[in-house]
């Protein structure tokens, strides 16, 4: 709650039980204690906020929302009433109130620092940078202090940041921020780092570089000593901006000097010398070479340069690994630039198995290396790799057994050669035999290195753990050739290695991969968990969890699944403007901007729109049965037809691509094509998503209403328009299909443990697609009839009747599709059929569509058959001539539900079949006893998760069977 300790209010001990019950959660009582005092103190405003704070946690938003205005309107000043009002109006997402509250505040207390200071800072939490500005000069005219100066200056810059032309930023708003701080600057008024930093970045984004160097090395400069090497920095930047090479190349050579292992100059040294080469510089005759001292601007000073740092290294107290990376890539930048030949820096092959004798047992010796191979030929790989096994002391405990290292140093060299065999395709070349062999290798390795972590702790990672990673992606590889076991093989390893070290990342996230490959989403939820993912890895890693999870049957998880990462992306842009207003009040300005960019990259989430879509989606399947609850649904979700609130040109792909560690060659790992394809068919597949929610939200909007139809009156109504709105909005839809099922002809394999695909494909395939819009364009045919009425609708009606009969039959087709065992025993190894239960989701997503336009049929039909009975009534006849679209609807109903009963029936079979399917039967398909129980557990998940699955969605059926019933004119 808010901080009271230092308000000296007389008040203050009356309200401290309301205060400590809100702080315990404890609402209710918090409530009825402030109903208790504003009995006896009817004016005390701060007990209403409190019981308003209390309204609002206990669901009654409106009461809460009426009770605080109250308050607000009566422009309170006491300290108590404004804290808690701000505390109850960013619990209600309302930070544009607290604005409201403050203006009136300092209206009233014109010369107080803290509510201007309050006033900045509700300013900031909605963003309104021209009324901070205003606001930090209105507070520097009270209280003359710097920070609150540059607060106003940093607001200039914000509102150059946020201005929609970007010519105004650079004529307005930058220029006026520059006089302002240099105002300051001519009167020596300047005291902080933060604001150089401040002056820098003004500079900097007016393109001022050299200015902005100046001032870098200038006496403000001095200033500059948070960060190591921040002057550096900032010079060289600017340097490069400048395309002042001799500077940059001079700065970098000196930074070297200092510390031979900071790779980031070394980057620079290269790159500048290259451009002085190409530049053909020389330097000045008398005067010195450049402001930062002497410049290398040949090859050969580059190439002694980095001889010096390896013969310093060797002084070194410590082994550094820069100057001999460095030499690698001076070789690299020669080759490429193909003149290698002329300048003998040594052989890479001999220079990379120098390193390795040096570094092999360092786990960072790999990535070291990785970059580097590509300066060998693939003739020398299988050389390269023997010569390096060669200095490996590994110890055999009998004649033709494995040779095994004897302590941590020796496996973390194995190791490094393991996954430099991987990475240079010698594993590829193997047949299935060479491979299972190498596969039992790595695991018998494994086990061994077990040995050197047993006083490894449960939060740390075993010494072996990379030789189990890697003999499951040999089984993988395997897999994909069509060897079936090779996959239960990877899970069983994986748990195997999982139960030794419960830490380990990477084990969880290829066991989360393979299981919903498999299509068994039950452990994966649990799995998910323990990876305690932390921010913004609910964006980055969460499509791992959300791509599946309601796609396999397990709505309950989906539903939560989806929530979770919901609560992340809507938390961001409270945090975010948290994290914007402590920058301001510890002068960090140059994260403002970062902060802000933050915020709209999640914004802008294709991951973000993606739940959203996908979680409103399954509420309405879970929850909307018929069009009445339908429509509470829609209403709850402030979901409308017209409104599309995706920003398609500014999606941003957050997605990390290579959480999974990856040993493969360039050919076979994950390319930019791939990225850039799998955010095509991404947002392909959301596009539709999102245009069937539109879609499906527009159905209620087009209620009957008894009122006899004419243009006129529909117009006035608003409905015609409502209409237009869902044919718009197929023909979009038709759209989308047609641009999904070109992207599909172009048969695309991403790799595989590269992004996982969309739905779509299933989607197209199984028939879905053409049942959902088919159902869709009923709804059209059905508005026209009820709008033209009975008499004159014959071929309507015909096409009605039509459209019912193709239905059927596109859900009997839809239904064959989900029909086969979903795990079978195949030549003594178990196989599953995840598409069938993908089939089976989508056949029930189908169906409840189907049920919502047969409930918007009913509400049209309804009215008609009345008004015949009644005409029936009048006339006295015993039979007026029913007209054919009421038979069409009927035996359509029925046919629905024969069709659903028969799902039904077919899931019951199901389920009878996955509780025979015993683990008994299943044991026998493990081939190693070691991993018997690891086997069994792997097996007992998948099948228990298919249980779970068609149990699911036998459950959601039998509720659509209920609601089908009850369909009768």
């Amino acid at each position: 709650m808010a901080a009271r300790g230092h308000v000296q209010d007389p008040n203050d001990r009356r309200l401290r039980p309301i205060y400590d019950y809100l702080d315990n959660g404890n609402n209710k009582m918090a409530i009825q204690q402030a109903d208790k005092l504003l009995k006896k103190h009817k004016d005390l405003h701060c007990a209403k906020v409190l019981k308003a704070i209390g309204l609002q946690r206990t669901g009654k938003q409106d009461e809460a929302y009426a009770l605080a205005q109250e308050v607000a309107a009566l422009e309170p000043t006491d300290d108590n009433s404004l804290q808690a009002l701000t505390i109850l109006y960013r619990e209600m997402h309302r930070p544009e109130l607290v604005t409201k509250l403050y203006e009136a505040a300092v209206k009233k207390v014109p010369n107080s620092e803290e509510y201007h200071s309050h006033l900045f800072m509700a300013y900031a939490r909605v963003g309104e940078y021209k009324k901070m500005q205003q606001a930090g000069m209105a507070l520097y005219k009270i209280v003359p202090k710097n920070p609150y100066y540059f607060w106003s200056v940093m607001s200039l810059i914000m509102q150059s940041i946020s201005a929609q032309d970007e010519n105004l930023s650079k004529t307005m708003f930058l220029p006026l921020a520059e006089r302002m701080v240099e105002k300051m600057v001519k009167e020596d008024k300047i005291e902080a780092e933060a604001e150089v930093e401040l002056y820098y970045m003004i500079l900097e984004r007016l393109e001022k570089y050299k200015e902005a160097l100046d001032v870098v090395r200038g006496k403000l400069g001095e200033k500059l000593t948070s960060e190591l090497q921040s002057r550096e920095n900032k010079c060289m930047a600017m340097y490069k901006k400048l395309h002042r090479w001799p500077e940059c190349n001079a700065l970098a050579r000196r930074l070297l000097l200092k510390n031979s292992d900071d790779w980031q100059f070394y980057i620079t040294y290269f790159d500048s010398v290259f451009q002085l080469i190409d530049e053909s510089w020389t330097p000045p005759a008398e005067e010195e070479h450049s402001l930062e001292g002497e410049v290398h601007f040949s090859i050969e000073q580059a190439v002694n340069f980095i001889e010096e740092r390896i013969a310093e290294e060797s002084k070194s107290s410590r082994p550094l690994r820069g100057p001999f990376l460095a030499k690698l890539e001076l070789i690299r930048r020669l080759r490429l630039r193909g003149c290698n030949d002329e300048y003998k820096l040594g052989d890479p092959e001999e220079l990379m198995f120098q390193y390795f004798k040096k570094f092999g047992d360092k786990p960072c010796c790999f990535t070291d290396l990785k970059v580097f191979v590509d300066l060998l030929p693939p003739s020398q790989y299988t050389k390269f790799i023997r010569q390096l096994l060669d200095v490996i002391p590994l110890v055999a405990a009998a004649e033709n057994e494995v040779a095994l290292p004897g302590d941590i140093k020796a496996l973390q060299q194995h190791l490094c050669v393991v996954q430099l065999s991987r990475l240079l395709g010698i594993y590829h070349a193997m047949d299935k035999k060479q491979k299972l062999a190498v596969v039992r290798e790595l695991m018998l390795r494994y086990r061994h290195g077990l040995e050197f972590g047993k006083s490894c702790l449960k939060t740390e990672l075993q010494f072996s753990d990379y030789y189990c990673l890697l003999a499951v992606h040999l089984l993988l590889d395997l897999w994909l050739e069509g060897e079936e076991a090779a996959v239960w093989q990877c899970l069983t390893l994986l748990e195997e290695g999982l139960s030794h070290s419960p830490s380990n990342a990477q084990f969880k996230l290829l066991l989360i991969r393979i299981y919903c490959r498999l299509g068994a989403f039950e452990p994966v939820s649990e799995l998910y968990s323990s990876l305690d993912a932390k921010h913004i890895q609910h964006d980055t890693i969460g499509y791992l969890l959300t791509r599946y999870a309601g796609s396999l049957g397990h709505y309950a998880a989906a539903s939560q699944s989806c929530n979770f990462a919901l609560r992340f992306f809507h938390s961001n842009q409270k945090d975010t403007s948290e994290y914007i207003i402590q920058a301001y009040k510890y002068g960090a300005f140059e994260k403002i901007p970062e902060f802000i960019a933050f915020r709209n990259r999640l914004n802008s989430s294709l991951h973000f729109a993606q739940v959203r879509t996908e979680r409103m989606l399954l509420d309405l399947l879970l929850e909307a049965n018929i069009s009445t609850s339908l429509e509470e649904s829609i209403k709850s979700m402030s979901l409308s037809p017209e409104e599309d609130d995706i920003p398609w040109k500014d999606l941003r792909d957050n997605r990390d691509l290579t959480v999974l560690f990856s040993w493969d060659p360039k050919d076979r790992d994950i390319s930019e094509e791939h990225r850039k394809l799998s955010l095509e068919e991404e947002t392909l597949w959301l596009r539709i998503r999102s245009l069937t929610l539109r879609l499906v939200s527009g159905l209620p909007t087009l209620a009957h209403t008894i009122q006899p139809k004419n243009s006129e009156k529909t117009a006035e109504n608003g409905v015609s328009s409502k209409i237009d709105t869902i044919r718009a909005l197929l023909q979009q839809l038709e759209a989308a299909v047609d641009s999904g099922k070109k992207f599909l002809e172009q048969k695309i394999q991403y790799p595989v443990l590269g992004p996982p695909p969309t739905r779509m494909a299933g989607f197209f395939s199984n028939g879905s697609c053409q049942c959902q819009t088919s159902l869709f364009y009923l709804v059209s045919d059905i508005y026209e009839l009820d709008t033209n009425g009975l008499e004159d609708s014959a071929e309507i009606q015909e096409r009605i009747g039509n459209s019912f009969k193709s239905l059927v039959e596109r859900l009997t087709d839809l239904f064959n599709k989900c029909k086969g065992d979903l795990i079978e025993v195949r030549d003594g190894t178990l196989k599953t059929h995840p598409n069938l239960l993908e089939n089976l989701v989508f056949f029930v997503e189908t169906i409840s569509i189907a049920l919502w336009v047969s409930s918007y049929c009913d509400s049209v039909l309804r009215p008609f058959k009345s008004n015949l009975q009644k005409k029936k009534k009048k006339k006295k006849e015993s039979s007026v001539a029913m007209p054919p679209v009421f038979t069409h609807f009927l035996d359509y109903v029925t046919e629905l539900q024969t069709l659903t009963s028969n799902v039904i029936d077919h899931i019951k079979g199901l389920e009878i079949i996955l509780t025979a399917l015993k683990p008994e039967e299943l044991d026998s398909l493990s081939k190693h006893s070691e991993e018997k129980k690891f086997t069994k557990t792997v097996q007992g998940k998948v099948q228990s998760s298919y249980h779970h699955s068609v149990q699911e969605i036998g459950e959601l059926l039998k509720k659509r069977l209920d609601t089908i019933k009850k369909l009768k004119i």
